[in-house]
């Protein structure tokens, strides 16, 4: 058997449930009726970002809920359109209360980049690679590979 080559549900443990809701509505992404007063569910162009509690979730995997370090060896990541765009959702996402983590740079693979943390410090790269088009839906045309 071949597990399927998708990722159709990405879950943050949170501190604060009502307060990370309430950040990624105010970046306009849509809270799903799905959601309830345990877990949101936020609708994203390919996937869907789930939010719960960050005890709550360690105990779901089974996994100890010991602190989290300042950097948890993952990037959640939004490829746009233009540098334009990536500026100005990083300022959005900083009025919707996230913090700056990087300002937007040219990069040495030819795009441009940044970050914001939302409220429970996850680090969102916002970026534009010319390489990579975004297609109509929002989702990400990768180029085929080099054989």
């Amino acid at each position: 058997m071949t597990i399927p080559a998708r990722i159709s549900l990405i879950t943050l443990g949170v501190s604060d449930l009502a307060a990370s809701t309430s950040f990624y509505e105010a970046l306009g992404w849509c809270r799903a009726q799905a959601s309830n007063d345990a877990v949101s569910f936020i609708i994203t162009a390919d996937s869907v970002l789930g939010l719960f509690p960050f005890d709550d979730l360690a105990a779901d995997a089974n996994l100890p809920a010991e602190g989290r370090p300042a950097f948890g060896g993952i990037t959640l990541s939004i490829n746009l359109e233009s540098e334009i765009a990536v500026d100005m959702a990083l300022a959005d996402a900083v009025a919707a209360g996230g913090s700056l983590v990087k300002p937007a740079v040219h990069t040495d693979w030819g795009g441009y980049s940044g970050y914001f943390a939302d409220p429970d410090g996850y680090p969102w790269e916002v970026a534009h690679n010319p390489g990579f088009p975004i297609g109509p839906d929002g989702s990400l045309n990768l180029p085929p590979a080099d054989n």
